[in-house]
């Protein structure tokens, strides 16, 4: 039977190399399936566009109705996005289970053909779960299980696994797992590619864990860390109601921004748009002028969880009420609030009101107090008059101001670092020698250290533009309130003078209703303030490389996901500064116990050539560092050159590959007599290679790894990580250039 040639019904092209996989027994059942899909697409995909330019077309332009119009306009770009970035590609591959005649084919997302019947189930769903998990020895029912490996929308070969004796004689299209161990040899390219196709099922059950708590997946390098996370990810939101968007969603939390940029296509592909990304520094808005500490033991002070409890006794001292009785004169009568009552007002904030809003609280408090007070002594002023006398009573306003003033974070934080007694009184476990390693004279030289506290101060603190603002829109309020007031006065004499009947003048008398004036005041007239998408708070974060967080950048974290509710991904190994804790006690300490640890110990990613030169490299240093075993090997040995031929390796792997991606490793302030930074590399033409330092090269992959002098990046433990770290990123060929 020859084989149908058009890609949206018959999308095999298998090579001449493997024709016997093209057997119509093998083959048939499949084209079939992929014509239904095929139909299916072309039919969903026009029902999406019709239904998201009618939702456009709808009128709502204010309150929920909009809200709710935006929402669903949102939700069918994102459903309409995802079926135009795949075609028949859309399925993963197909399981045959031992109770059922027809396969089940596995699919990105689930599609139904329009008589309802189930064409692709979520890869996420119940029913999907032995596609990854069975295994031979706990088959969970299926008779067989396939895989596709597509290239350019076509199949161009696919892996067979038989779980029974009739399944290995009959049904199955038996090689050596090639299209597991091609997909793991391919080329890597810019972005990281989901890999569903290949999940295994000791990474799936890690995927589909509960929410509940703390996870750590706890892995060396090519064990798919990475790709367990986003898939996670992906598979939580679906599953867990509770970490739905609207629920707070999930904060994915990277090391760097080369690596945001790396993993930024996997979710969306997996039909996941809603997820925040960020690293760490992300978190804080004076992240970008910030800079590395010089002092590596001032970095420790900072990053102790002491310095972050600091914060709370820093803003106490802005929150000490008056210790005397205050006379507050006004045209009818002096009325005075005593320290006690100064006490009660300071103390009636909600706990956990930030300190700029909680001041909003306090005065008002502070007026109530001296209202019930006036009350006894001043006749025929309205309350709402001697209100607004006293809330602009200047010299009341400025005892208040002075003892609960609004602060700016970066000042709290600033003054720490420049004023001695300040930094003792609230840090008063530090020794001398460690305040005066802490100080410095410019308050606004933020270091990375620094951008823990300054978060730990700007939460604690709120914003103090939002009480500025609130007064602002109270004001606008009044004024949009007057201004409605004197059209509603202008309506009611012109309808008593023309004699309007009985509607006209009832419309009228309804305007002067609170609730309607209220509704009736223009929106746009009032200020208006940007949202902090990052703030929080999350229903779940997920953090890649956690083994590099600092105590108080672990609390950055815990404020912003109260749930408790992380997946931790990291290698104890790979951490640039040591770890000598286990994952269980670090988290305890930081605020996160009985998290659970799941193990990766199979390294799909690295040759077994690379590995044989990057472990000795970690075991030098940490005896005791978890090296995963390596599953396949590439046959190309690491080469060992010069750095004068730095060039000459990169134009040779370019001229041999048509594509892939290749990286420079190297420190900033290596020797120049090479190519050694972005700009040069791009000047001479080699636009596929990328030039990174060894800090930021983590947690990417690629097929050719250039290591220039590495001896030079440094001892101990830091210089042996960055080392491995650098190794372990090659899935080809690794070349370490010296001298």
């Amino acid at each position: 039977m020859p084989q149908d040639t058009q890609p949206d019904t018959a999308p095999f092209a298998l090579p001449a190399t493997l024709s016997a996989k093209n057997d119509p027994a093998l083959v048939d059942a499949d084209r079939d399936h992929f014509r239904a899909i095929g139909a299916s697409l072309e039919h969903a995909v026009a029902e999406l566009e019709a239904s998201l330019a009618e939702t456009r077309r709808t009128t709502a332009r204010h309150g929920t109705a909009a809200l709710e119009r935006d929402q669903e306009v949102h939700r069918l770009s994102a459903r309409l996005r995802a079926l135009r970035r795949y075609d028949l590609d859309l399925c993963l591959g197909r399981i045959v289970r031992a109770d059922r005649d027809e396969p089940t084919y596995i699919g990105r997302f689930g599609l139904a053909a329009p008589d309802g019947r189930r064409l692709l189930v979520d890869w996420r769903s119940p029913a999907a779960e032995p596609f990854f998990a069975a295994t031979h020895a706990h088959p969970q029912g299926l008779v067989s299980r396939r895989r596709y490996r597509w290239v350019n929308g076509r199949i161009v070969d696919y892996w067979d696994e038989a779980f029974t004796d009739e399944a290995l004689s009959h049904t199955a299209a038996l090689d050596d797992q090639s299209a597991f161990i091609a997909t793991l040899g391919g080329s890597r390219t810019p972005r990281m590619r989901d890999v569903l196709g290949t999940i295994q099922a000791d990474q799936d059950a890690i995927v589909r864990a509960g929410s509940t708590g703390a996870l750590v997946v706890d892995g060396g390098p090519g064990t798919g860390k990475t790709v367990v996370a986003l898939h996670r990810t992906a598979y939580l939101l679906y599953a867990d109601p509770r970490l739905g968007h609207r629920r707070g969603g999930v904060l994915f939390v990277g090391p760097h921004e080369p690596y945001l940029a790396y993993v930024g296509d996997v979710l969306p592909s997996l039909g996941e748009e809603g997820v925040r990304t960020c690293t760490v520094r992300d978190l804080v808005p004076e992240s970008p002028g910030a800079r590395a500490e010089d002092d590596d033991r001032v970095a420790a002070l900072k990053a102790d969880l002491r310095m972050v409890a600091a914060i709370e006794p820093a803003v106490a001292i802005y929150e000490e009420p008056p210790t005397g009785s205050y006379l507050v004169e006004t045209p009818w009568a002096d009325v005075p609030i005593t320290a006690a009552e100064w006490a009660e007002a300071f103390d009636s904030p909600d706990p956990g009101t930030p300190h700029n809003l909680a001041r909003d609280d306090v005065w008002d408090a502070v007026l109530t107090i001296l209202l019930d007070k006036a009350a006894d002594v001043v006749e025929d002023i309205s309350p709402d008059q001697l209100r607004s006398v006293l809330d602009r009573h200047a010299g009341l306003r400025d005892t208040f101001d002075r003892a609960w003033p609004l602060i700016e974070h970066t000042d709290l934080v600033g003054d720490l670092w420049t004023v001695p007694a300040y930094l003792r009184h609230c840090a008063p476990w530090l020794e001398p020698d460690d305040v005066r390693a802490l100080r410095r004279d410019d308050p606004d030289a933020w270091t990375y250290a620094d951008l823990p506290l300054l978060d730990a101060a700007r939460l604690r603190l709120g914003d103090p533009e939002d009480s500025r603002r609130r007064r602002r829109t109270a004001a606008a309020e009044a004024r949009e309130r007057a201004r409605m007031g004197e059209v509603i006065d202008d309506l009611r004499t012109t309808a008593r003078e023309s004699g309007a009947d009985e509607f006209g003048d009832g419309l009228v008398s309804m305007l002067v209703h609170d609730d309607l004036q209220a509704a009736l005041v223009d929106a746009g007239a009032l200020p208006t303030s940007d949202t902090d998408g990052l703030a929080g708070p999350f229903a779940h974060v997920v953090v890649d490389e956690a083994q590099e967080l600092t105590d108080a950048e672990w609390q950055m974290l815990l404020r912003r996901c109260p749930s408790r509710s992380f997946t931790i991904v990291g290698d104890r190994a790979q951490a640039r500064h040591g770890f000598t804790e286990s994952w269980t006690e670090r988290l305890a300490r930081v605020g996160l116990p009985d998290a659970t640890v799941a193990p990766l110990t199979i390294n799909y990613r690295t040759p077994a050539e690379v590995m044989a030169e990057a472990e000795p490299v970690i075991r030098a240093a940490l005896p005791g560092a978890n090296v995963p075993t390596s599953v396949r090997e590439s046959g190309i040995p690491v080469l060992r050159s010069p750095v004068a031929d730095l060039e000459v390796v990169l134009r040779s792997w370019l001229d041999e590959h048509a594509e892939g991606t290749a990286v420079v490793v190297g420190q900033r302030d290596g020797r120049r007599g090479a190519l050694l930074d972005q700009r040069d590399l791009d000047q001479h033409g080699l636009d596929r290679v990328r030039w990174l330092t060894p800090e930021h090269v983590k947690g990417l992959e690629f097929d050719l790894v250039v290591l220039v002098d590495p001896d030079s990046w440094g001892d101990g433990i830091t210089g042996a990580v960055d080392r491995y770290v650098a190794m372990t990123r090659a899935t080809q060929r690794l070349v370490v250039l010296t001298g």
